[in-house]
């Protein structure tokens, strides 16, 4: 069983590195999350493969050829960038060897939140998220960050003072609105909470007395929805909230355009081939322009 939420204060943030440029952006990233939390950086670096194999290698690690670059190369290139950015985080380091999708599970179990990057060894374009991150996004027991971008991989001085939580159906109690909060109130900035809403087509008619009507309907289920997923907010935190019109993976993807982090829950569904994602956190992991953290909800029989 996870651990709640209360009884994963003081774990550890834990990131993997893999000597890819996009990995290091994540450690960075992480680094300043463990600060804001004051909690201690773990950084894991676990493969099958002694050397790295990797198409391309990040920037402290030029002037070797990949098969040269070796495990413990990796590792202390991330912990010497860490300690230059975050000298006081308390820090740890592992080589595992062993699939990292595995591994990262593992370490989940342990920590407050789990850090990856978006690209991987294979040098597949940032639009699209690594593997590794989606699989693990999918198995992971605590809340989950893909540092997405290249742009900003700071999480303490942030460009836009906007964390963004998704509205789900399901906001009572929601353990993605607890993690807004909470980040929000670490960042001191203010959190806008987004809930999307679409009238079916089924529910459309062309009679002049009756358009309209299906998509007031779902408008005013969609503020009752946001009201009540804002009925607990913690003191001192700022909270604005907003329902926009559109499919919930589009809208939450706009967002993040405006935002320093996306913050939506997911409940995973079981599948023949095991525990995946809704297509809503599938397609914002994809697309989103800044960070996102994918937060765990009770399980439930359906996908979110």
């Amino acid at each position: 069983m996870d651990r709640t939420d209360e009884g994963r204060t003081g774990l550890p943030v834990v990131v993997g590195v893999d000597g890819s440029e996009s990995s290091l952006r994540a450690a960075d990233w992480a680094a300043d999350e463990a600060a804001l939390r004051g909690v201690p950086l773990r950084l894991v670096y676990a493969s099958l493969w002694e050397r790295y194999e990797g198409a391309q290698l990040a920037e402290e690690l030029n002037g070797r050829p990949p098969e040269q670059v070796r495990a413990a190369d990796i590792v202390e290139a991330a912990a010497r960038r860490v300690c230059r950015r975050r000298a006081g985080v308390e820090l740890s380091t592992d080589v595992l060897p062993e699939e990292p999708e595995y591994t990262l599970v593992r370490e989940s179990r342990n920590a407050s939140l789990l850090v990856t990057g978006t690209r991987g060894r294979s040098g597949i374009a940032e639009t699209l998220l690594g593997s590794v991150s989606l699989a693990v996004a999918g198995h992971a027991h605590c809340p989950m960050a893909v540092v997405r971008g290249s742009h900003d991989n700071r999480a303490m001085s942030g460009t836009h003072g906007r964390v963004v939580v998704g509205v789900g159906e399901e906001p009572a109690a929601s353990a993605a609105m607890r993690f807004a909060f909470e980040e929000a109130r670490h960042r001191a900035v203010p959190v806008e909470a987004v809930r999307a809403w679409r009238s079916p087509a089924h529910e459309t008619t062309d009679h002049p007395l009756l358009a309209g009507e299906p998509a007031r309907l779902h408008e005013r289920q969609a503020v009752e929805t946001l009201a009540e997923a804002l009925g607990d907010v913690p003191a001192g935190v700022d909270v604005h909230g907003r329902t926009v019109e559109g499919h919930p993976r589009a809208v939450l993807v706009a967002a993040s355009h405006d935002a320093d982090l996306l913050v939506i829950g997911a409940r995973r569904g079981r599948r023949r081939f095991g525990l995946q994602l809704g297509r809503v956190a599938h397609g914002v992991l994809h697309h989103s322009v800044c960070p996102v953290v994918i937060v765990p909800e009770p399980t439930r029989t359906a996908a979110a």
